[in-house]
């Protein structure tokens, strides 16, 4: 892998608009494996509805935490996320032992239940804020449809020719985050993080930042370098389930948030993944396996267990 100094920039053009894909799934290919990071341009997703995401963000975090409380985190992974209550105690990158210096709120796909054989399946809890819910689900719907659109470039990228895969993103897991990080102390600890170092744990993410700034991404030499925030573009980066997919090819790479800029910093990350039920192994295709097939859901089960508080309590309660 070779050293980088910035992320690349990738134009979408063709792939939203319609022409030859031919530059861009180069492009892609070696964006992807090479830096695992990209700025995405001309993504086709109207700015307004990105402004209303975060109008919506900053209304909710503005709610009393008794009024956040009421929507607290469930079993099912929806709701109010608080701060102190997530840690990345299986990140392999730094000894992790201070949670999250962040609060945020978290919708999935909407379920009209919740099954007991499926995993994360149920309905989201919703703040009592007018509109609030029809911004969220405008804005997953937009990023869903971009997203698809991303997997098949990501395929054709890696030359995966069968792409019965993408049948598992018909029902996909989706996670939409709306992140809020309050400012980090000047005289904090090295090890307390707005999110500690880590790899994203599905397919594609796609981040929407504010002006405020604070993401790194780390370089095969374990520099740091910063991601600055671009009004026009996306952040796309791959996680560890494509990386498992592609069989290395496309890399899953670490990055960290740290909000030294004395400001409230908000970001609303998009996870793209598939169906709970999936097996995720490298593809056809894409040489002689490095990685063993996992269950998809099995996997969270133990990621998210490990990671939230609220995890935690429910593991405890099965045994």
């Amino acid at each position: 892998m070779a050293e980088f100094t910035e992320i690349p920039v990738l134009d979408l053009a063709p792939l939203t608009n319609g022409g030859d894909k031919t530059q861009l799934t180069i492009d892609f290919a070696n964006a992807y494996g090479n830096t695992g990071f990209g700025y995405i341009i001309n993504h086709g997703v109207d700015p307004k509805l990105r402004k209303s995401i975060f109008a919506a963000s900053k209304q909710f975090h503005t709610l009393s935490e008794a009024q956040k409380q009421a929507i607290a985190l469930d079993k099912n992974h929806r709701g109010y996320i608080a701060i102190n209550t997530s840690t990345d105690v299986n990140s392999d990158l730094a000894d992790v032992t201070k949670p999250n210096q962040s609060t945020s709120f978290m919708m999935m796909r909407e379920d009209e239940f919740a099954r007991s054989d499926v995993y994360l399946s149920g309905p989201n809890q919703w703040p009592a804020l007018k509109g609030f819910q029809d911004v969220c689900e405008a804005y997953a719907e937009a990023m869903t449809e971009l997203a698809h659109k991303l997997m098949r470039l990501a395929l054709d990228a890696i030359d995966v020719r069968e792409q019965g895969i993408l049948e598992a993103f018909d029902t996909p897991t989706i996670w939409l985050r709306l992140l809020h990080y309050p400012p980090q102390p000047p005289q904090a600890a090295e090890d307390l993080y707005g999110s500690a170092p880590h790899k994203d744990f599905g397919c594609l993410t796609l981040l929407a930042q504010d002006d405020v700034g604070g993401l790194q991404v780390q370089t095969p030499a374990g520099k740091w370098v910063d991601v600055p925030p671009r009004e026009d573009a996306f952040i796309l980066n791959v996680g560890d389930m494509l990386h498992r997919m592609s069989n290395g090819k496309l890399l899953s790479t670490p990055h960290r948030v740290i909000n030294t800029s004395g400001r409230e910093r908000y970001s609303v990350p998009f996870f793209f993944d598939p169906n709970i039920s999936t097996i995720v192994a490298p593809l056809p295709g894409t040489g002689a396996p490095k990685f063993d097939p996992l269950n998809f859901g099995d996997f969270l089960r133990a990621e998210l267990g490990a990671s939230y508080d609220a995890h935690q309590a429910d593991q405890s309660s099965r045994k």
